[in-house]
């Protein structure tokens, strides 16, 4: 059986018709599907690329393939080529497919009508929170009230169709966006064994500056790489010796090295921009003594887990999974700039309490490691597919009937 997997992604694809990622989702990650499916394809945005960077990651192979929808980037291109999306995206569903959605995604709101019309079983993957998504601050644009309260409805409306759903989180999007059938909690990031380190990280030298680290998208502003600018400003400020590394790129980099100069910390902030996931990111964490995302919206970070696994001290905000990885004295309120330098400087302050954090952190990481997960991803792939095949025998056993019951004279 072939499993139609739509998600919010862009993806790459060369003139030999090769499709790439420049983040996640390579073809490893495909892989977990076939251990229940016989193919995947992937319904997902894909653009064209003369040719592809050194540290692109191929994303098909040997029984993952790829429906292309166009490209199109913010609600107003979504609007302009909606026609052409939702009918690039409807077709890519065979008859006998298993679904399933990573949501909340606008991909899978084109699916939702066509499933529920033929009343064909569909799983979901529940991978972010909308109603943070479009917290304010979060996202600039007129509509983003509106949006804040659609989205999460439709998502609602998505987890209770489901026969079956993975959440990320442990508890938290189970609460917001409830399945009644079948649920399981694993979240998206597998951590391989070189991802993880052997042991917790020894006290930190005093006299030298604390390197702080953020991994996240620039693109928009849901990682909130602006109030952690704005706190580090403050601790600086306050006499505190504080460096900063952004990983990541988008629209927003250049205010946001604006935001840097003008508060006289652009030579303590350092933008490195995208870089590969995987071994890269790995030496970056490597190089620094303090993560932090104090994220406006988030499901369950995979960029905190990898930091956790390096045996990093880290410091979030108080959405979506983040509390259930740490505690709450590592926690700020989103947006709170204030309360965020406090945390920050509370930390640097102890470096016994660095030395704590690193060690439970490296152990919380451990949950995360791919034999542990295994088993909870397997219960739902199984789940959609017996429930997919129970549907496509009981739609070719009413078919069979009709065309009998029509055949009598």
């Amino acid at each position: 059986m072939r499993v139609i997997v739509s998600l919010e992604h862009h993806f790459d694809r060369t003139p030999d018709g090769v499709v790439w990622t420049q983040t996640q989702f390579p073809y490893r990650f495909w892989q977990r599907y076939l251990e229940v499916f016989d193919q995947v394809r992937v319904v997902a945005r894909v653009r064209n690329a003369p040719r592809a960077a050194p540290d692109w990651q191929r994303a098909d192979g040997r029984h993952v393939s790829f429906a292309a929808i166009p490209e199109y980037l913010g609600p107003r291109q979504y609007l302009m080529r909606f026609r052409q999306i939702r009918a690039a995206a409807r077709s890519a569903i065979g008859a006998d497919d298993a679904v399933i959605l990573r949501v909340s995604s606008q991909i899978a709101s084109l699916l939702y009508p066509l499933l529920r019309r033929d009343g064909r079983p569909y799983g979901v993957e529940v991978v972010s929170d909308p109603y943070d998504v479009f917290a304010p601050g979060s996202v600039r644009h007129p509509l983003r009230p509106f949006f804040r309260w659609l989205f999460p409805r439709r998502l609602r409306q998505h987890c209770a169709g489901a026969v079956a759903a993975c959440y990320v989180t442990e508890q938290a999007l189970q609460r917001r966006y409830p399945c009644p059938s079948f649920s399981v909690a694993a979240s998206d990031v597998e951590l391989p064994d070189e991802a993880i380190v052997p042991a917790p990280r020894s006290l930190r030298a005093s006299g030298a500056a604390c390197r702080l680290i953020f991994v996240g998208t620039l693109g928009q502003l849901y990682k909130a790489p602006d109030v952690l600018i704005d706190a580090v400003a403050l601790c600086v400020r306050d006499g505190v010796d504080l460096t900063l590394t952004l990983l990541g790129d988008g629209k927003h980099r250049v205010e946001l090295e604006a935001r840097a100069h003008a508060l006289g910390i652009a030579d303590r902030v350092t933008f490195r921009g995208q870089v590969t996931a995987g071994a890269a990111v790995r030496a970056e964490l490597d190089a620094a003594d303090l993560f932090v995302l104090p994220s406006r919206q988030e499901g369950m970070p995979r960029a905190m887990i990898e930091a956790m696994a390096r045996a990093l001290p880290c410091i979030g905000s108080t959405v979506g999974g983040i509390p259930e990885l740490l505690p709450p004295e590592d926690l700020a309120p989103p947006g709170d700039v204030a309360a965020l330098a406090q945390v920050i400087r509370e930390m640097v302050a102890s470096p016994e309490r660095m030395a704590h954090a690193s060690a439970r952190n490296l152990e919380r990481a451990r949950a995360f490691a791919e034999s542990r997960l295994r088993a909870q991803r397997l219960a739902f792939f199984q789940r959609v597919r017996e429930q997919t095949e129970a549907w496509i025998a009981h739609r070719r056993a009413s078919t069979g009937w009709q065309a009998r019951r029509r055949a009598l004279p």
